[in-house]
């Protein structure tokens, strides 16, 4: 643990595998209805130069307890705070779904309020903020809320077949819906820092002319990968993920 972090950061971030010595932080956000274990490969498959922090949204697992929150820019708040303990080195950005746009939010925070960009943003499975789409499934009931999320295949089918548990992750995926449903971010200056925009080939949530269009969200650098599969890509693609953000994320350490 960082020795300045509070009890308060430590219900936001998890470190499965900590890197003391490491040249760079990477910050996984998760998905609606995600949790920071989802990130837990990624924290043991990547090179030592790399600390992985993986972030809990308030009202899953260890967390269900607590109120739920419900916009991308409340989220965005939780994290940033809860990160500023963490920032002795260059943060990193990965978000996915909705996790990117909350770390796109985590990113203007950190330009705005502290004058610095993060290391690189990861915005995958995610439309840029510019491309907006009218979505309802927050407004489903919970059979429609269930049947979206299988055919998405974002959550452990057998996790949603069990009634019991679906009553405990059903409200935290109502809410993060929710969140993504109804972000509608206000006009700003675009980021500085470099941005990755990562899609699968075959996303129903996202095309890939949306995910292009993240390129109007930062004045650094841009680059867009397009993988094979459709919104949970990142599962099947998981080196080739890693190996993209690690090769970035070696680029800015070695300036």
């Amino acid at each position: 643990m960082n020795p300045s972090t509070t009890t308060e950061d430590t219900l936001w971030i998890r470190r499965f595998r900590p890197r003391p010595d490491s040249a760079v932080r990477l910050v996984c956000l998760p998905h609606a209805g995600g949790s920071a274990s989802f990130y837990a490969p990624v924290a043991r498959a990547v090179p030592d130069f790399v600390d992985v922090l993986c972030v809990q949204y308030p009202g899953r697992q260890d967390r269900r307890s607590e109120p739920l929150v419900d916009t991308v820019e409340e989220l965005a708040d939780g994290v940033f705070t809860a990160l500023l303990p963490w920032a002795d080195r260059p943060l990193a950005l990965f978000g996915h779904s909705m996790g990117a746009s909350v770390a796109f939010e985590v990113a203007r925070r950190f330009e705005r309020e502290r004058g610095e960009a993060p290391a690189a943003l990861f915005a995958s499975g995610r439309r840029a903020p510019s491309a907006h789409r009218r979505e309802t499934v927050h407004l489903r009931d919970d059979r429609g809320i269930v049947e979206e999320v299988k055919s998405l295949s974002g959550t452990d089918t057998q996790l949603l077949g069990d009634e019991e548990l679906l009553r405990m992750i059903l409200p935290a995926i109502r809410a993060d819906y929710r969140a993504a449903e109804t972000y509608a971010p206000a006009a700003a200056e675009p980021l500085t820092c470099p941005l990755v925009a990562m899609v699968g080939d075959d996303d129903p949530k996202v095309t890939v002319p949306e995910a292009a269009a993240w390129a109007e969200h930062t004045t650094g650098p841009f680059d867009l990968r397009v993988f094979p599969g459709g919104h949970f890509y990142l599962a099947r693609e998981q080196a080739a993920v890693i190996r993209t953000m690690v090769d970035r994320l070696r680029t800015a350490v070695d300036g």
